[in-house]
């Protein structure tokens, strides 16, 4: 007989949410990735166009961590005309000594979204200037709210700005986040405006062309790209990408096959086998991270695997000390 919990997105957000010990366990999985023998299989992805529809299947297997997750992530990017969230989703826990589920974690997608925009916050603390202060965030959904709630916890924000070709939502979400944060965040229809004089620049959007062109880019500049996950998506300017005085990847392999390097070797303005840095080799001190003021760095982030076993093993941990869940035994 085998015994599982079975959380709910209600249960998991009382006990983990958006907090440095969050940061923290997620920047530890990039640590692994770099430092560890991770078995983490490409990304399974499911296309469903003409619901402009998307499912991932991500998994990692840490050595030394009790369990493995395998997660599904379905995107169907029309979803909020019906007044439904655009993603949601569920990850299973399972045994790395025998293969028995030890949870299903119910979370619509809860999960992943507190776990990229921990992976943000990650890229933030080691590629941009540490007195950062102003953020541009591109987007106006769920995880550019994250994002810049993820850099509050690793840089001293003062101001942002928010873009989002929806001008209405931009200015919502604006306000949403100054209440939230206690700082002055104003939604601005010029895009290359919001990126001006900006310290960090996040880009959140399912974008197929690009948002944010390589000559608006300044010295001193960050900016993290979480919206290319697939191949057909591109945020940013290829030639930005080739023109960056350090470019990192979360998995070398994901974003020469699907993140914006991916656009970048395509245009020929990059060879497909250039090796550049991955964050967990930033993080675990394998690889230098920014070396100027001045420079321009770019985080390529694609998503992985590893973050999502990372995030539901902490779940998991908390949701056994605060005796959540229910209990089903087979």
């Amino acid at each position: 007989m085998s015994r599982m919990i079975i959380l709910t997105e209600a249960e998991l957000r009382k006990v983990i949410g958006l907090d440095r010990d969050t940061v923290a366990c997620i920047e530890e999985a990039f640590a692994a990735l770099a430092t560890k023998a991770v078995a983490m299989p490409p990304i399974l992805r499911l296309d469903i166009p003409e619901y402009r529809g998307e499912v991932d299947v991500k998994t990692a297997y840490v050595p030394g961590i009790e369990g493995f997750a395998i997660k599904i992530s379905p995107g169907f990017f029309d979803n909020p005309r019906i007044g439904l969230p655009s993603t949601n989703g569920m990850m299973v826990l399972l045994s790395s000594r025998t293969g028995l589920v030890q949870a299903l974690l119910l979370d619509n997608g809860y999960l992943t979204d507190v776990r990229t925009a921990a992976a943000g916050a990650v890229a933030a603390k080691h590629l941009s200037r540490e007195n950062a202060s102003v953020a541009a965030i591109f987007g106006a959904g769920m995880q550019a709210r994250l994002q810049l709630e993820a850099l509050t916890l690793v840089r001293p924000i003062r101001e942002a700005r928010i873009w989002a070709r929806d001008a209405a939502k931009a200015k919502a979400t604006a306000m949403e986040l100054a209440g939230k944060l206690g700082f002055p965040v104003t939604a601005t229809p010029d895009a290359r405006g919001a990126a001006t004089g900006a310290d960090l620049i996040i880009t959140t959007t399912p974008s197929e062309m690009p948002i944010i062109e390589a000559g608006w880019l300044e010295p001193g500049q960050h900016l993290t790209a979480m919206g290319s996950d697939a191949e057909h998506k591109n945020e940013i300017d290829p030639a930005a990408i080739a023109g960056a005085g350090l470019y990192v990847a979360d998995s070398l392999k994901q974003t020469r096959r699907l993140g914006e390097l991916h656009h970048a070797i395509d245009a020929g303005l990059v060879a497909g086998d250039a090796v550049f840095a991955e964050l967990g080799q930033i993080v675990a001190g394998r690889a230098p991270g920014r070396t100027r003021n001045d420079q321009i760095t770019i985080a390529d982030l694609t998503g992985t695997g590893i973050q999502d076993t990372a995030i539901a093993t902490l779940a998991f941990a908390r949701a056994g000390a605060a005796k959540a869940g229910t209990a089903f035994e087979s």
